[in-house]
């Protein structure tokens, strides 16, 4: 299975998260999956496909042509795919991953996690989301979801869009053994006029 993960680029964040990013790795490489990312050889996204390489995984980095030129291809990425921007990137990743996880991450990683859920939403796909909420990172997004939820903007059922997790262990169990979501209700009925 080919399990995208999503995740910083920063190099100046909290040893637990690098924690965290290698563990998921680690685990990706032993259960025998490929790790997909956006290739890069900073921060989380190399700390995980470095771990995952070292425990035997295939890994793919999918990167755009002005990040490779500028040397910024992880060398742990066994098949490297270049695209030519950002939207083709994400693009090719969704097509190529089975799964996808996010860890914490900045702007890039929030727009990316958001994209597939939206796209789940719409029926475009239906493969497992995971939330890797490590050091309770992604709390207050997730209390923005229960602001949307609430203010009727999403509809409640659309939480099980994604699961949530505190480690990387769970978030692989679920994802092998996830099942496929059933249609969700209509959207809210348009009022007669």
């Amino acid at each position: 299975m080919n399990i995208c993960v999503f995740c910083s680029s920063s190099n100046g964040i909290a040893d637990s998260y690098f924690s965290e990013a290698k563990t998921l790795g680690t685990l990706i490489g032993k259960s025998g999956h490929t790790l997909v990312n956006g290739g890069g050889n900073v921060g989380l996204m190399e700390e995980s496909a470095a771990a995952a390489k070292k425990a035997g995984a295939n890994t793919i980095g999918v990167i755009p042509v002005r990040m490779h030129e500028r040397n910024l291809t992880s060398e742990n990425s066994l098949e490297v795919i270049i695209t030519d921007d950002m939207k083709d990137r994400k693009e090719q990743i969704r097509e190529i991953s089975d799964a996808f996880i996010a860890l914490p991450g900045g702007f890039g990683t929030l727009e990316e996690i958001l994209e597939v859920i939206t796209l789940k939403q719409l029926t475009y796909h239906n493969k497992a989301i995971v939330f890797i909420n490590t050091n309770n990172f992604f709390q207050f997004l997730f209390k923005q979801f229960e602001v949307t939820f609430s203010e009727n903007f999403a509809k409640e059922e659309y939480n099980q869009l994604y699961y949530i997790t505190e480690n990387a262990e769970d978030a692989i169990e679920y994802i092998q053994n996830y099942k496929h979501i059933e249609k969700f209700s209509k959207w809210f009925k348009v009022p007669e006029k």
